[in-house]
């Protein structure tokens, strides 16, 4: 996959995100269009507003969209979409290719949904990010592993990976973590989206289902691999869906 290059200065901080459009989200049930700054608007204001790095993965936006977002710390990087995964599984690739050419330039990472979620506090000036150097920080949901969509949306996975089920049975009680805030420190970030990568391409890629199997596979992981490492919701995010805008004591708002 070619990826633009771009110069970072050394122990960047960086937050991304990507935004694929012109193709069926099965999670909206609806086709995003092309060329929205509304899209992405909020997410890049926040960015750039903390004079933070901020990376957008698009496939779709005009050069006069990008243009329009007149902040230098916010690049556009133009991919190709590849439709054996789903946008919201194919992000992990972009990023994970991006990773691989920049990783020794950078020093935490978020990588973030990008038309819901903004950020509210910087998270690499906090006492807590700095001093937590092996943490895995994440978004989560007010609710259970157990619960009838998820156990819908891992039925793919849960065919395909040996321990799936076993995974869900033990972590059925444990919060639901959610993929749309995923960050840490760089080296850590980078071995998760690797792994995370790794499990779909080997488990997702013939998906037919109506899920997407992105929450699946990063809980599986996250639980799996990283659960001792964990850190969710407050100060990493507002609880989900409850649009808690004047809410500051947390680095995300999703939703």
């Amino acid at each position: 996959m070619a990826i633009d290059s771009l110069v970072f200065a050394p122990n960047t901080n960086l937050v991304m995100a990507c935004l694929i459009t012109g193709v069926h989200d099965v999670n909206r049930n609806a086709t995003l269009p092309n060329d929205e700054r509304y899209l992405i608007n909020d997410w890049a204001e926040s960015i750039a507003a903390a004079n933070l790095r901020g990376v957008v993965f698009h496939n779709n936006l005009s050069e006069a969209t990008c243009k329009s977002f007149d902040h230098e710390n916010i690049s556009f990087i133009k991919i190709v979409y590849d439709s054996q995964f789903n946008p919201n599984v194919f992000r992990y690739f972009v990023y994970r290719d991006f990773l691989q050419q920049h990783i020794q330039e950078l020093n935490g990472i978020f990588i973030t949904d990008v038309s819901d979620v903004v950020l509210v506090k910087n998270p690499f000036k906090d006492a807590f990010f700095v001093e937590n150097p092996n943490s895995l920080f994440c978004g989560d949901e007010p609710k259970l592993l157990n619960n009838e969509w998820m156990a819908a949306h891992a039925e793919h996975l849960r065919n395909k990976i040996a321990d799936f089920a076993e995974y869900e049975s033990k972590f059925a009680h444990e919060t639901l973590l959610n993929c749309g805030i995923i960050g840490g420190t760089a080296s850590l970030l980078f071995n998760f989206i690797q792994q995370l990568c790794a499990i779909h391409q080997e488990a997702n890629r013939e998906n037919k289902t109506a899920y997407t199997g992105d929450m699946g596979a990063f809980n599986y992981l996250a639980r799996t691999k990283y659960n001792n490492q964990l850190i969710h919701g407050v100060p990493v995010n507002t609880v989900f869906k409850l649009y808690e805008d004047e809410r500051e004591d947390c680095w995300f708002r999703h939703k």
